[in-house]
């Protein structure tokens, strides 16, 4: 495998010869990333080359960049007293094949849009890369908790990563402080290793630390049923006549209450529809289910001082909803109570939402060229994008305390280590099985390798009404019931005859248990992966 100076990454097939400073070590996990051959800062929106006397040490003005070895990683310092710096990128030299094929993350959720692709100059693939062909697989990414938003570009002559330090839409402010950016990690497949278990390894070096549940986590998510349109009796009539199907009493299920229970601009405060949240935690436990709910923790108040508000950037609505800003004590401080309130009332589980959105005005894929509007400003601008994620992140999860949290619309890399789940892509459907097979079949295809390496790895619902053909709902059913990832499902009550309840009967049966990762066997070459190994056996779906 790779060493040291024009070494081929495989004897024969990955056409691909890796030159100057990169090291890598066996397929075990352990490896190194030397020296980059170049290094550069963004400043001003302009770059600038740094230099180094062949050390480890680079520098341009006052600006400083340092690599130091630290376990199986090359960990990277950043000094920049007085320049308000926006990003710092490293460049190794190499040449590969066209015919490789690579495989990056996504920066939130995913979009039905991850799959094993040519290489493309410029193309940002955020937090890991691999680079594969019929023998080998490489991988290239960053440890999970960075302070800064790393991405990978790889081109015909160089592999790039760029360590975005902006604070809002500007360059941050280090002062004299010294910024721990990323650990940078690399590694190599074993000989005859597959792909999918090159990543699921990768991912335990990037994450040495996952928090999961201490049992696998399933039930039922109302949002795919009534989109909001909920109240405390279709809450309680889901959990009643869903408890029926539960065959597991040592690992209950959990009923989560989506969007729709709250005041519109306020999520301490229970709208007339439910009018006491204790009373309907405590109800669902009576049915035999663990209580969950939704929140969006930097809503703001329509009251809300303006000095407590974020900056207004383009493409975010701030006309019905204001957003408070996560840097302001205060702003973390209500952040706090609203957790600990839904502890209090009895809750077991939270499913965060949003904040990557309230946050940057983007959704994950229209963060192509820009994750977030140039220009804007946090009200404390001596802190990266990362940090400013990663304390709002620890705030959520001290106040949780023993209840589960799943982030959803957070920045997967950040919420690795910290919350128990994650929601890994866009919604699915209720209505729409196109939607489903999109955002759902692709996510679990492609995100599989962070199921209990990184979190609990949530494909989203399996949204079970008249509108979704049976046929593709109850594939995608025992797909996730199957395959060792969380199962949640919005079922309406009306559309369940005894097959449907049967099937159900045994989708929760499986997926109370511990099960191996299912493993998409035709994914480099399929989008949406029908061929599967589930629990040792291959399975084939029929999307369409």
């Amino acid at each position: 495998m790779l060493r040291r100076n024009f070494i081929k990454l495989s004897a024969a097939g990955f056409a691909a010869v890796m030159y100057s400073r990169l090291t890598y070590a066996a397929g075990n996990g352990v490896s190194l990333i030397n020296k980059p051959d170049e290094a550069w800062a963004q400043v001003g929106g302009q770059w600038v080359k740094l230099t180094s006397k062949g050390s480890s040490v680079f520098t341009y003005q006052d600006i400083k960049v340092e690599v130091k070895a630290s376990g199986n990683a090359q960990a990277v310092y950043i000094q920049s007293p007085l320049a308000e710096l926006h990003a710092v990128k490293f460049e190794w030299k190499y040449q590969t094949a066209a015919y490789a094929k690579i495989l990056g993350d996504h920066w939130e959720r995913t979009y039905g849009d991850l799959a094993w692709k040519t290489p493309e100059a410029d193309t940002k693939n955020p937090w890991y890369v691999l680079l594969h062909d019929d023998k080998r697989t490489a991988c290239f990414g960053v440890k999970t908790a960075c302070n800064t938003i790393c991405w990978w570009e790889v081109k015909s002559n160089a592999v790039e990563l760029y360590m975005d330090t902006r604070s809002g839409g500007v360059g941050v402010k280090l002062g004299q402080r010294t910024l721990h950016a990323a650990d940078i990690v690399t590694g190599m497949s074993a000989a005859g290793q597959t792909p999918y278990a090159t990543l699921t390894n990768f991912c335990k070096v990037m994450c040495a630390k996952p928090r999961l549940p201490k049992q696998p986590v399933y039930g039922i998510n109302d949002w795919y049923v009534v989109y909001g349109k909920n109240s405390y009796q279709t809450i309680k009539d889901q959990t009643t006549a869903m408890t029926e199907l539960v065959v597991d009493t040592n690992n209950r299920p959990f009923s989560v209450i989506d969007d729709g229970w709250q005041q519109a601009d306020d999520f301490s405060i229970v709208n007339d529809k439910f009018n006491d949240m204790h009373k309907m935690a405590d109800e669902i436990k009576r049915l035999g289910m663990r209580p969950g709910l939704w929140t969006r923790p930097l809503i703001a108040r329509k009251d809300d001082s303006k000095t407590l508000l974020a900056s207004k950037i383009p493409g975010r609505s701030q006309e019905d909803e204001l957003i408070l800003d996560p840097t302001i004590p205060e702003n973390l401080a209500r952040v706090t109570r609203n957790i600990s309130l839904y502890k209090q009332w009895g809750y077991n589980l939270v499913k965060h939402d949003y904040s990557t959105f309230d946050i940057f005005g983007k959704w994950g894929f229209q963060m192509k060229s820009e994750f977030t509007t140039p220009g804007w400003k946090l009200h404390d601008q001596t802190k990266t994008n990362a940090e400013v994620i990663n304390a709002l992140y620890r705030v959520i999860r001290e106040a949780a305390g023993d209840m589960y949290i799943i982030g959803c619309n957070t920045m997967s890399h950040l919420a690795a280590g910290i919350f128990e789940l994650n929601r890994i892509g866009d919604d699915t459907s209720g209505k729409e099985w196109a939607r489903t097979k999109k955002m759902g079949v692709n996510t679990l295809g492609f995100r599989m390798p962070q199921n209990n390496t990184f979190y609990a790895a949530d494909g989203d619902c399996v949204g079970l009404t008249k509108d979704v053909a049976w046929g593709k709902n109850k594939q995608w059913l025992q797909l996730l019931a199957e395959s060792g990832s969380p199962l949640f499902i919005s079922a309406e009550l009306d559309f369940l005859d005894t097959e449907k309840k049967d099937t159900i009967k045994q989708a929760f049966a499986n997926a109370a248990k511990v099960q191996p990762n299912g493993e998409p066997l035709d994914w480099l070459t399929n989008q949406f992966p029908e061929k599967w190994m589930l629990n040792g056996r291959e399975v084939v779906f029929k999307w369409e």
